[in-house]
């Protein structure tokens, strides 16, 4: 793709400006959002993702498009993991559920200011050393293994990191949360409320999260135009469907598998196209191995799509069994 200044320019104006709107809505009126409202948001951003995707089916080819909506199935597949933790961090702290949604909208923009500098970081390293192929496949598929070791992260799993426990000995924090504010004069005093803490470690959830997000979008396409919308369209949205999804991510139980099968399938993608054009002297001379096969986007699509497919329906049967097991057991 040549992608223009002023294609740039203008999705980075509308984009930012979607966002504007969704914090706009949020500061004049905390609360928690209906079912309706949540889905009629989703919806919205889900139709705006594949709007978006047929005009690039209409400007340049199929192929982009397919490279486009590929990266953004998965990338939106990882948010939806993400949620897991953003439930277990709001519980763990105690987030009022009206004060909810500013959170998730703060994570969400610092989501994307990380992925973005990761995206920046890691075109400049492709664009020089080819080779970094090889290590995003091994990263991807080391993660797929651990995705499948742990399973789905529990309150238990969820430990304060070095930052969090630094800012609650190096600074003043009050008990309770005043709305949705950072600071609070509390007798004579400026303290920051425990919002703050919350906001660290949602951000510090999100760097983690991006390591793992940026290898995987950059197995499916290298156009950093198609990253960056990917991983965008792929966060827009994630606020609401974080309540519209309620107890139903409870449900999700064999998602970490399905993520795994999808983590592990694009790094073995990476690690063959990092094969069939390799220059690392110390392997096949320095040479291309051609017996490396090159996997089309249409594959990559369907197996994705397959994979968290079979993974949701799976989890909802097995949810739906366990829980009619359970109202069968007698109550002691």
């Amino acid at each position: 793709m040549n992608v223009s200044t002023w294609v740039w320019v203008i999705s980075l104006v509308a984009l930012t400006a979607i966002l504007l709107l969704d914090l706009v809505i949020i500061g004049r009126r905390p609360h928690e959002p209906s079912l309706k409202e949540s889905g009629l948001w989703v919806t919205f951003y889900v139709g705006l993702a594949i709007v978006f995707g047929i005009g690039l089916a209409l400007t340049t080819n199929f192929t982009v498009a397919g490279e486009f909506y590929t990266g953004w199935l998965t990338e939106y597949s990882l948010s939806v993991d993400n949620l897991f933790v953003f439930v277990i961090i709001m519980s763990r702290f105690g987030v009022p559920r009206q004060y909810q949604q500013k959170v998730l909208l703060i994570g969400i923009v610092l989501a994307l200011v990380m992925r973005g500098g990761f995206i920046a970081a890691g075109a400049a390293l492709i664009n020089q050393f080819s080779w970094v192929f090889y290590i995003f496949g091994a990263f991807l598929i080391y993660t797929a293994i651990n995705f499948l070791r742990q399973g789905e992260p529990t309150e238990d799993d969820f430990k304060e990191n070095i930052l969090i426990r630094w800012t609650r000995r190096a600074l003043p924090v009050s008990r309770d949360f005043s709305g949705a504010r950072i600071t609070v004069h509390e007798n004579g005093r400026r303290l920051f409320t425990p919002m703050l803490i919350v906001l660290i470690a949602i951000g510090t959830t999100d760097l983690v999260f991006a390591l793992d997000s940026i290898p995987a979008i950059f197995g499916i396409t290298q156009e950093p135009y198609l990253v960056f919308t990917a991983n965008v369209f792929a966060l827009m949205g994630l606020r609401q469907l974080y309540f519209l999804l309620g107890g139903l991510l409870d449900r999700l139980v064999y998602l970490n598998i399905g993520l795994a099968v999808v983590l592990g399938f694009i790094g073995v993608k990476l690690v063959l196209e990092a094969l069939a054009g390799n220059n690392l002297p110390f392997l096949n001379g320095g040479e291309p191995i051609g017996w490396a096969p090159h996997i089309p986007i249409w594959l990559s699509l369907t197996v994705i799509l397959g994979t968290l497919a079979v993974a949701t329906v799976a989890s909802l049967i097995k949810s739906s069994r366990d829980r009619r097991a359970a109202e069968k057991v007698p109550v002691a």
